[in-house]
């Protein structure tokens, strides 16, 4: 049986997520396919290297640096998030916190980052045969929030944030041939996403990557269907979601450590779910 897991980002709710996965290897859970979203490529890029809490200090420690995220950023490189200091000056083998990508290519378990082309607005599905050590573009691209930070170039084509693109890529788990899904939201499940930030976010892009405009107006109809589809899937035993039932005042850009660590235990007390999920006989 083929058990895929799927990260759906959210910035830094994310944390949530990283405490759901944390959970996970302390409990020797695996998955054979991961699919990561934005914040969500992050989180399963350290739970495939097995590097467990290296996640928990990019939220706690290094998120709240001004190189991480910060006004003067979004002044200076026209991103609040300096992607190449998140995913590179920290990330890199002689890095901070490297990322063990030996052990994520030596890893049987299936990677899928999704990004959406800011050209065409469609869904770009990366695998584990894009990353290489220290080249960590795909992470970059995923994570690129429209306006806020500005597209990522990778092979010479733009991309933004993989939510515009997939943002509850359910179906392409099971297309990849998994038998049962675990998807990790981070906001409460039955909480519907709604469009008035994304038409913001959306007007400041619409002249220059105007089809990416259109998929980022249509995305909380996109997220809540496919939350809609993942509960269908669960009905019938095939799904699990595991979601907050409160994000403690997390959002996708604020930094509390206080309200991070909160949702962070939430996580990892949710991960109980996914253990009785994966000894679930199907």
């Amino acid at each position: 049986m083929k058990i895929g897991v799927i990260d759906a980002g959210g910035g830094f709710r994310g944390i949530y997520a990283c405490g759901v996965l944390d959970y996970c290897l302390d409990e020797n859970i695996r998955f054979d396919l991961g699919i990561g979203i934005s914040a969500g490529s992050a989180n399963l890029a350290s739970f495939i290297a097995g590097q467990r809490g290296r996640n928990y200090q990019f939220y706690t420690e290094y998120g709240l640096r001004k190189q991480y995220a910060s006004l003067r950023n979004f002044i200076r490189k026209r991103s609040f998030i300096d992607m190449d200091y998140v995913y590179g000056t920290l990330s890199n083998h002689d890095g901070e916190n490297p990322l063990d990508y030996i052990a994520i290519r030596e890893n049987p378990m299936e990677f899928i980052v999704v990004a959406a082309n800011a050209v065409t607005g469609d869904a770009k599905y990366f695998d584990k045969q894009d990353i290489r050590q220290d080249e960590y573009d795909v992470f970059k691209a995923s994570s690129s929030i429209p306006f806020i930070c500005k597209p990522y170039f990778v092979q010479g084509t733009p991309y933004y944030d993989g939510a515009l693109g997939d943002p509850i890529p359910v179906e392409k788990a099971f297309d990849s041939g998994c038998d049962r899904v675990v998807v990790l939201l981070t906001k409460p499940e039955n909480v519907l996403r709604t469009s008035e930030q994304d038409e913001k976010l959306a007007a400041r892009i619409r002249k220059k990557y105007p089809n990416a405009a259109e998929k980022l107006r249509q995305r909380a109809n996109r997220y809540n269907a496919g939350v809609a589809l993942a509960q269908e899937y669960a009905k019938q035993g095939k799904a699990l979601i595991v979601a907050p039932d409160d994000t403690c005042g997390v959002s996708t850009l604020s930094r509390n450590p206080t309200d991070m660590q909160r949702l962070y235990e939430k996580g990892y007390a949710d991960g109980k779910k996914v253990k009785s999920f994966m000894q679930t006989n199907f």
